[in-house]
């Protein structure tokens, strides 16, 4: 007889959504936690992202104002009040979070769990150390950032300490070119730090449509952010307040801040998993099969800790799914075709499906590229120096929509709905017939031709 039908070591997206499930199916479910409720998501990544994002965004929105009309007016940015606002809204969802696994009669224990073997779990905290047995087990622990080895490194921060810092500073470096790493740099930038962003590769997002990667480039360093590509850092030094930086072109450049954003790791060690002979990559990544189960019977995983798509939406799913197949006798997956994705840098971008690279490769001289670009409406007047551009992905052959990408305002917001519509099989004749929204920058996705 175990203490727990199922229990759950990380709070995060998949792991709350999962032990929230299990007990509505009616298992006994324990989740530990060492840190907060709500994982990289809630507490470090996404929201308080968002947040950060939408504060940057004034600057820009001030300055739209005069070409309709608005009197200028001198603006103040102060980082402590948008902190202290951040951190009551995170305290606020993870008390959420919280009351919704004590309605669900979740018992959440705040202490770091290690395998001791397969069902038993050794609970470590401030009040001592116990263990728990269970049934089943499931490591949903997310992913870490990566931090490289090189000198200096000690110097740097990674994302996880930029939504603490204390003040702004004035000159901030990114090292990095991934979503993390763009967006960032477009939140320093917006809140009036004097940002430059490097990137080792030679287009930054690697891995997304390569127009629409050069794009944001070129509208980056329009508003202002320094990007360097084919660059990278050899080490890192400080004299006095300063940091100065050795690149690999041999010349130094000095700032007050350096954050990395250069990838992220899957969060498995020191927790029993190794002992256990559960199978991973040589990264760390559990690994599963479409159910989620890894080597060892009663232990699964979902979320970052599988190496998939670093989505919240995906853990969720993920979570979701592995739950009714062992507590609801209704085995389920999830489809990770079309899989619609966010990235809000500025101007943000919304994509989804394949890129034009990947379709070219996958379809050849049957594919179809259409596209549009275009100043938004909003711009117009404001005299703002931004292009958006739209592009859709087409099977010739069968007419369907393969790929659509967009960056622009409200790209993550109209990306959305065109998911749906790729998810559904739709075709270019069906956009094509599908009468438009005017004015708006959606309706592009149903003009081109």
């Amino acid at each position: 007889m175990y203490d727990y039908d199922f229990f759950v070591i990380g709070a995060g997206s998949g792991g709350v959504r999962a032990s929230r499930m299990a007990s509505t199916y009616g298992a006994k479910v324990g989740l530990c936690e060492d840190y907060r409720v709500g994982g990289t998501c809630v507490i470090r990544g996404c929201v308080p992202k968002k947040l950060f994002v939408y504060a940057s965004e004034f600057s820009g929105h001030f300055k739209d104002s005069g070409g309709f009309g608005w009197q200028q007016a001198e603006h103040g940015f102060d980082w402590p009040t948008l902190k202290a606002n951040k951190d009551k809204e995170i305290s606020r969802l993870e008390g959420l979070y919280g009351n919704t696994l004590d309605s669900h009669k979740v018992e959440v224990i705040k202490a770091r769990g290690k395998l001791l073997d397969a069902h038993t779990i050794e609970l470590k905290s401030e009040d001592g150390t116990r263990t728990v047995t269970a049934d089943k087990v499931l490591i949903a622990t997310g992913a870490w950032p990566s931090m490289p080895n090189l000198p200096g490194i000690e110097h740097a921060i990674s994302s996880n300490e930029a939504f603490e810092l204390e003040t702004l500073p004035k000159r901030i470096t990114v090292v990095g070119g991934g979503y993390i790493a763009v967006e960032f740099a477009g939140i320093f930038n917006g809140l009036g730090a004097d940002t430059s962003l490097l990137y080792r590769g030679e287009e930054i997002l690697r891995g997304f449509d390569l127009e629409i990667r050069s794009k944001l480039r070129e509208e980056m360093i329009k508003k202002g952010v320094d990007v360097r590509i084919n660059t990278n850092v050899t080490g890192i030094r400080k004299e006095g307040d300063e940091f100065i930086l050795k690149l690999t072109d041999g010349n130094e450049m000095v700032t007050d801040l350096v954050m990395y954003a250069t990838g992220r790791t899957a969060n498995t060690s020191n927790i029993g998993l190794e002992e256990l002979g559960v199978k991973m990559k040589q990264n760390g990544e559990i690994i599963v099969d479409e159910y989620y189960k890894s080597n060892v019977e009663n232990i699964f995983a979902v979320g970052d800790v599988t190496g998939g798509m670093q989505l919240t939406p995906i853990a969720i799913k993920e979570g979701a799914a592995l739950t009714a197949t062992q507590f609801n006798d209704s085995p389920t997956f999830v489809n990770y075709d079309h899989i619609p994705t966010a990235i809000f840098s500025q101007p943000p971008i919304g994509t989804v499906g394949l890129s034009e690279e990947d379709a070219q490769e996958k379809y050849g001289d049957d594919l179809k590229v259409f596209r549009s670009e275009y100043k938004s409406m909003k711009y117009t007047l404001a005299g703002r120096d931004e292009r958006s551009l739209i592009k859709m992905l087409v099977d010739g052959k069968t007419d369907k929509v393969i790929g659509a990408h967009m960056i622009g305002p409200d790209s993550a917001e109209i990306i959305q709905g065109i998911a749906i519509a790729l998810k559904c099989g739709a075709t270019k004749a069906q956009f094509d017939d599908t009468v438009a929204v005017h004015p708006s920058s959606a309706e592009e996705f149903v003009l081109m031709k």
